[in-house]
């Protein structure tokens, strides 16, 4: 028999609050751009949340199980491209002049990075291989009324939880903007602290391969 939905909701709510690069990335949206910037970069990884369940249901994930240096290769590009961003933010006009209003990104385009820093992330990729495939059985007469279910369950649980790192990374960047010079001090070091998890991802990556 397939495990309660119940029992989906409380480790998917548990994994979604450990720190990981989608919570970073949205805090930094949020604190380079406004609430409405970290919205967007939580709409992003919503949309990544629903492709990973999907993967996992097509059995495209499994590939990561099967070939370990594939998953590797994705803790490695997501390593990379956080660091990126990180480096981005560090260098920003915001982080030279300290005027945050001058370096706001597009909303389109931090939906698109929310998007593939979801789909890079390696977090997601091990709690769809280690936690779905008990609570859904390929051709059940439910199987796609449950992935359904779960895809609806995870989007929920990234909104709550994502949703509020949006508006305490908005309230920051307030705070900053009212203080000579602390602009200047927020955004760099969200920056720094993307670098970090970007080295550290990639250190634990390149000692995997």
């Amino acid at each position: 028999m397939e495990p309660s939905l119940w029992l989906y909701a409380v480790m998917v709510f548990g994994i979604v609050l450990l720190p990981g690069l989608d919570m970073a990335f949205v805090m930094a949206s949020a604190v380079a751009g406004g609430r409405r910037n970290g919205i967007a970069a939580l709409g992003g990884i919503v949309l990544g949340g629903v492709f990973h369940v999907l993967m996992g249901a097509l059995g495209v994930a499994t590939v990561l199980r099967i070939v370990p240096m594939a998953f590797n290769l994705v803790l490695l590009a997501g390593a990379a491209y956080i660091g990126w961003i990180g480096v981005s933010l560090i260098r920003s006009e915001a982080a030279s002049t300290g005027s945050a209003a001058t370096a706001t990104p597009s909303r389109r385009r931090t939906f698109s990075q929310g998007l593939l820093t979801c789909l890079l992330n390696p977090k997601a990729y091990l709690f769809t291989l280690a936690v779905l495939p008990p609570f859904v059985v390929p051709g059940s007469g439910s199987f796609w009324w449950r992935i359904a279910a779960i895809g609806a369950i995870t989007a929920l649980a990234q909104v709550v939880v994502y949703g509020a790192i949006a508006l305490a990374g908005d309230r920051l960047r307030d705070t900053a903007r009212r203080r000579p010079g602390a602009s200047l001090v927020a955004t760099r070091a969200v920056g720094v602290l993307l670098v970090a998890m970007g080295v550290y991802s990639a250190f634990v990556g390149w000692r995997g391969m």
